[in-house]
This record gives structure tokens, sequence and C-alpha cells, in this order.
């Protein structure tokens, strides 16, 4: 048939587009080889493909066919160039969006530049009937939420023991970060169905196992010289004659691959959708987090502020011309606003004195000046020629009740004793001093 050209494919579809992520555990595993085939193998039976090369390496699926770039998703993000600009289009009409992992770069731009980026890739995808995305390999951000993004993922995986293990590691990963949908997993490189079939069921018994999840089995592709010779050749065994068997199976895997998304409901929203959303979910977190570091940036200058007055005042040779300076300063700027907080952490603070620690002469004096301090803030009645209605408004002091100090006296029958046995001309105070003493030598 002949190539579909951008502007044949700029009919926008009434359906969205079924979306693919080939994604693998680790590199090697051929992961871009099947993507590459898969699309192509779709096209050729006359569907409109979209694949996104999301490898954040150089272009991996335009180098297998032997195309080179020269503009990329990153120089949209840039403004140098319009999304259309810098489709690749291969044989059987099928286009390549090189550099899609530049997707992410968007999450750092401004909201309106993001918004028209994704615009016009949501613009782009609904003018096809697949979009398959060549995922990283591994376990990076980027991967991980292009395998969200779509509604199928495809997990190529290998006989390598080391294929399986990194594997399973990507699918724990996916399920703890809220993946619900169930892996597809195609076994690549096997040396036939027996393995291929072995090698999925080690995989879904480990996932059935240690993550309570079971697997899809997608397929497998043989190891095959001619698919390995493809790739040196940058000619993808899905360009060669229907009836050679590299390229028999590709065909037989877009088969399975139809039949299992009819199993699967149609998403309406589509890859640019979900980074929208995204991207929407990073805004909001970095104004909440810029709130939270402000907060703690505060915190963290005041905290280090009173290390270092405590390791200057804290020296031999400081005055105490100092010490008042800095006590006044520090106080006013506490007392600007004496709300309650501020009357809480005053009397916080005055709790906080050792004062066991003041001698007899230092306690009669600085008792004096509280109570001096006390006396301006009391309430006083207004003086009046003749008491009327406001004097009577204002609060009257409510005198506290009689209670028996058991911690001050101890128990009464004791207190009794000892008044008992005291002299009758004692005087009061020399009672009371008598008790603490008693009070004191017994504790």
């Amino acid at each position: 048939m002949p190539a579909m050209s951008a502007q044949e494919s700029s009919i926008h579809k009434a359906n969205p587009p079924r979306t693919i992520a080939v994604t693998g555990g680790k590199g090697g595993v051929g992961k871009t080889s099947v993507a590459l085939n898969l699309a192509l193998t779709l096209a050729r039976h006359e569907k409109r493909v979209l694949l996104l090369d999301g490898d954040t390496d150089l272009a991996n699926v335009s180098i297998m066919l032997g195309l080179y770039p020269e503009r990329t998703l990153a120089n949209v993000v840039t403004g140098e160039c319009r999304l259309e600009d810098i489709l690749l289009e291969a044989n059987y009409g099928l286009h390549i969006l090189p550099g899609a992992s530049g997707v992410q770069e968007c999450m750092d731009m401004a909201p309106e530049d993001s918004f028209r980026i994704l615009r016009a890739l949501s613009m782009l995808e609904r003018r096809y009937d697949y979009v398959i995305t060549d995922t990283a390999a591994g376990l990076q951000p980027t991967g991980l939420h292009m395998i969200a993004a779509a509604e199928l993922a495809c997990v190529v995986v290998t006989p390598d023991p080391a294929s399986l293990t990194d594997a399973f590691s990507l699918i724990k990963v996916l399920k703890r970060r809220g993946y619900k949908r169930t892996p597809s997993v195609l076994v690549n490189m096997a040396q036939g169905a027996s393995q291929a079939r072995s090698v999925f069921q080690r995989l879904d018994a480990a996932a059935r196992r240690h993550l309570q999840s079971s697997l899809h089995y997608m397929g497998g592709i043989w190891r095959d010289e001619t698919l390995r010779q493809s790739v040196l050749n940058q000619q993808p065994v899905a360009l060669l004659p229907l009836s050679d068997p590299s390229c028999r199976q590709f065909s037989t895997l877009a088969d399975m691959l139809e039949v299992r998304l009819a199993q699967l409901p149609v998403r309406k929203a589509g890859i640019a959708a979900y980074w929208h959303s995204v991207s929407k979910r990073q805004s909001a977190s970095a104004r909440k987090a810029d709130v939270q570091d402000a907060s703690a940036t505060s915190r963290e200058r005041c905290l280090q502020a009173v290390g270092e007055l405590e390791t200057v005042l804290g020296g031999a040779d400081e005055s105490a011309m100092l010490r008042y300076d800095v006590f006044m300063r520090l106080f006013a700027l506490l007392g600007r606003t004496p709300d309650n907080d501020t009357i809480e952490i005053i009397q916080t603070g005055l709790g906080a004195i050792a004062w066991e620690n003041l001698s007899s002469e230092q306690r009669e004096h600085l008792a004096t000046h509280l109570r001096h301090l006390a006396d301006e803030i009391t309430l006083t009645d207004t003086p009046s020629d003749s008491p009327g209605e406001e004097e009577r408004s204002l609060p009257q002091p409510v005198l506290p009740e009689p209670f028996y100090d058991r911690i001050s006296f101890g128990d009464q029958e004791n207190l009794v004793k000892v008044l008992k046995e005291q002299p009758s001309g004692i005087s009061l105070n020399q009672l009371l001093r008598s008790l603490a003493k008693e009070d004191g030598s017994g504790a």
C-alpha cells in the first residue's frame, strides 16, 4: 500500500487510539526491536500507527531504520519547531516521534507552555489507531510514567535469569506505585514455544507468590539469526515478505495484541491527558513544597540563630551588659503581639528558669520586681464620686476555696500531734518554720 503522508493522517478519528507501552526491566532484551517490528506490522495491516521513541538514549528506533532525525521533542520544548515538524515517516506510513522522553521536560515548564505542547500531542495522537511507546528500560521515573500512561504494558523478557529478576522488580515497583492493570509478558529470544511458556510461568509464579498478582502471556519471539542480522542491517524483519518465518512471528504478535486489547475497556484519556494530569499534580506539589520549605527555612534560621547565641553567651568573657541587651531585644520582639500564645510562651519561659539556684537576696529582689510588674497588669476599680453601673460591672476578685495542703503540712493527724507538742507562747511564724523543717527532714 502507498505510504500514508502526515497530511493524510491529519484527519482526526472519532475513537481514541489504543495505547501500548513496550518496556523491560533491563536493557538488551530486544525491547526496541519488538516495538518497531510490532508497529511496522500493524501499519502493514493498514492501521494508522504512531511510534513514540521514549528511550532516554539517542533515537534508537530511528537508528534501527537507518533514519537520523535532525530534531526531536526537545526542540519542540524549546520552541524551535512544531510537533508535526519532527515526525519521521517510515515504511507503510508508520510515523515516528523521536525523543519522546522529552515530554518529562514539560513538567519543569511554565503551565501555559506545558499545556501548549501536551495539547499538540493530544491532537496528534487522535489521528492514529495505535500509539506504541518504546519506553526507557529500568525503573527511571520517565519510563514508569510512560507505562502508566498506556492502557497496556508489554514487558519484554528473555530466558536470562537477570532479565527475569529485573522484570520482576519493574512489576513490583509498578504495583507499589498504584498500577492496577495486568501487565502482559512477551518472551523474546526463546529457543521455542516450550521454553517461552516455561519462562513466563516462572515470572508469573513469582508475581503470584510475592505480589499477589497474576500476569498475562502475550507470546514469544524465537531466537532467530535473521532477526539478529536485521538489527545490524537496519532492516526490520517486518519489512520481509509475509512468508518469512521471522516476519510471521510479528504478525502473530499483532494478532495476540488485538485479542488482548479487545478484552480491555477503551480508555477515553490518551497519553497527553495522562501527562497533563501529572503536570498538574507536580505543580500543586511544588507549590505546597515551596510553602513548607519557606516555613522550614524560617524555623531553621531561628534555631541556628539561637544556637549561635548560646555559643556566644556561653563563653567565659561575656558581659552583663551584653546579656541585658540581648534579653531586652528578644523580649521586645516576643512581646510585640501580646496574644494568648505569647502570654503562654512567657509563662512557660518563666517556669523554665532554675529559681532554686538563686540566693535569698536574689529571690527577695526578684520577688519585689515581679510584684511590681503584677501590680501593673492587675485590674483596679476606676475612681468615682458615687458607685454606678460601670463600677458594679467590674469583675470582682474570687476568693479561693479553703483546702488543706497535705504536701506542705503532711498528714492531718501528725499536724495535730505536732501542734500539741508546741509551747503555748510560740508565734505563728515560728510554728510554720518548725513545721517546714520537720517536713523537710522527713522527706
